[in-house]
């Protein structure tokens, strides 16, 4: 690996240890682990992201391509955003909370695009040289999970060092999980190692290769016309449909499943860790994905992604053994690859080059704005609405995230008819 494309790979790595080191995990910290937020409180934080989402698609992309050196605005935002994030270590009232979030969100959205961005200009051959440099930002995501196996360790029920054979001292420290007042104040280190690596990257950024502003063009300004005009195809509309839906349920994981696995007896300091390994799954289906694409297609890929959501939440509820619920953590990844991944290779392989940037920021506006912000509300609320003291009950609450998936799958195999060949797309008026 050449010096650009390890800053390349190590921005990637940051960028998403960030994000990955406190969304698994705050879900729970809001409600009863921690804050005690309700569940509008609760939904309102959790979309402070699908608001920046939104905005980023809107504005924050564009303003920031058009008028900034890429690497600077990156080092800034992280800046801005990781003192936020940071502070979220204190806030305990909801409206500060709920604030500090938003702004950390608002700063950190369009840096995601935007590194992306920097990535794809700086290696020499982007069908080759991205997926091994954005890869990194997978492997920055598990490994911020695994410091909370020690983090979150009951260490007053641990041995001093060396008065146990070393086997047996580390046996204790990954068996023994905190719980009640030492487990909330711990789980605050989430917001400590977020706002640290945002600082990192924030510093990091100023040797990044120079990315100049991009100048403004007429197409920019009709883009969301042209987004408007795809929705007219049927089979785009149909995607469109299907799409909200996945989006929508796949919030489901990050709301709902700390809970669950805590309820099934998984040690809270090893519950990070189960979740990642569905990004390790991630890194291993996206390595098939092009070999499953040209066997089985756009259609049949699509649906094994969203069943995996429907088979998955399904487990949830009907098998509440704790290494049936560790392992099938494992179709995390293949949810993401199988569908969203296939999405946008299919949007970048069927539409013509004119329209490509529109369809991106339809299914843009879908996977990372509207569809999170639905969900985002909707689990929350279900959640109380769902009486959580006895598992029985909190497990019956996965059928409907199950059920979704499944009828999206069936609506996507009845109605999703893409031409045979991209060429074909032309005749469509696209």
């Amino acid at each position: 690996m050449n010096g650009t494309k390890f800053k390349l790979a190590v921005m990637m790595f940051l960028e998403f240890f960030i994000w990955g080191a406190w969304l698994p995990q705050i879900y729970q910290y809001l409600g009863d682990g921690s804050l005690n937020f309700n569940w509008w409180q609760i939904a309102l934080v959790m979309n402070a992201f699908s608001i920046a989402g939104l905005a980023a698609m809107f504005f924050s992309n564009q303003f920031a391509d058009r008028n900034f050196a890429a690497e600077k605005f990156v080092a800034a935002s992280h800046l801005i955003g990781g003192a936020c994030i940071f502070a979220l270590a204190w806030a305990r009232d909801f409206w500060t909370f709920f604030l500090l979030m938003l702004v950390h969100s608002l700063f950190y959205v369009p840096t995601i695009s935007i590194t992306n961005s920097i990535a794809f200009t700086h290696v020499k051959d982007p069908q080759r040289d991205f997926g091994p440099v954005r890869l990194w930002g997978t492997i920055g995501w598990i490994a911020a999970a695994w410091p909370f196996v020690f983090i979150l360790a009951d260490w007053a029920k641990v041995p001093a060092f060396g008065s146990v054979p070393f086997v047996s001292w580390l046996g204790e420290v990954l068996g023994t999980g905190k719980t009640g007042e030492a487990l909330r104040e711990s789980k605050t280190f989430m917001f400590y190692l977020s706002g640290v690596a945002s600082f990192a990257l924030a510093a990091f950024s100023l040797t990044l290769p120079h990315t100049p502003p991009k100048p403004a063009s007429g197409m920019d300004r009709l883009a969301w016309l042209k987004a408007g005009k795809l929705l007219a195809v049927p089979f785009v509309l149909v995607l469109f449909v299907v799409t909200f839906f996945d989006a929508a349920v796949h919030t489901c994981y990050f709301t709902l499943t700390e809970t669950y696995l805590q309820k099934v007896g998984i040690a809270q300091n090893w519950i990070m860790p189960v979740m990642s390994i569905g990004q390790v799954a991630e890194i291993l289906t996206m390595a098939i994905l092009a070999l499953f694409l040209k066997a089985c297609g756009w259609r049949i890929t699509m649906i094994i992604g969203i069943l995996g959501h429907a088979v998955r939440f399904g487990v949830f509820a009907f098998v509440p053994i704790p290494w049936v619920a560790v392992s099938i953590n494992i179709l995390h990844g293949i949810c993401y690859a199988f569908f969203f991944a296939t999405v946008y290779i299919f949007v970048e392989e069927f539409f013509p080059k004119d329209a490509r940037s529109s369809a991106q920021g339809l299914f843009n506006f879908l996977i990372l704005g509207f569809g999170p912000l639905v969900g985002y509300f909707l689990w929350p609320y279900l959640k109380d609405v769902f009486t959580i003291e006895k598992v029985t009950n909190f497990q019956q609450l996965f059928l409907i995230p199950s059920g979704t998936a499944l009828l999206a799958a069936i609506g996507l195999a009845l109605f999703f008819h893409p031409p045979a060949k991209a060429a074909d797309m032309k005749q469509l008026g696209l």
